[in-house]
């Protein structure tokens, strides 16, 4: 075990950056989810997920969005959706080197939002 937080071994607030950006880049080409990003605004987008998981992941990184029930009420993500969301975020901690236990911790997080997110 280490002492590490799960934020320091996804490499602080730059790996995190590191790792957003390869998430949106993976949202974005993603067939199955892309539509969903057509008129949203990048840098802002990606902003709330820098600080979404960096607060979320033991950093000093405060939040500054909605929370997840409000930001996706009406929306009606599907679990494919919702799938296909995760398996963006776990192909980019891959590409950025992240090991199989924060690779768990991450999707034990977003396991949790879930209920949050989906049909509602």
């Amino acid at each position: 075990m280490t002492d590490k937080t799960l934020y320091e071994r996804l490499g602080g607030a730059s790996g995190i950056a590191a790792i957003t950006e390869d998430i949106w880049a993976n949202h974005v080409s993603n067939p199955l989810i892309k539509s969903r990003y057509v008129n949203s605004d990048p840098e802002n987008v990606k902003r709330l997920v820098r600080e979404m998981f960096g607060a979320g992941t033991g950093g000093p990184e405060t939040y500054t969005g909605k929370d997840m029930l409000s930001a996706h009420t009406s929306m009606n993500i599907s679990d494919q959706e919702f799938n296909a969301v995760i398996d963006d975020v776990l192909k980019a901690l891959k590409s950025n080197g992240i090991g199989e236990q924060e690779n768990n911790e991450v999707l034990a997080i977003l396991w949790s939002m879930k209920g949050e997110i989906v049909g509602v």
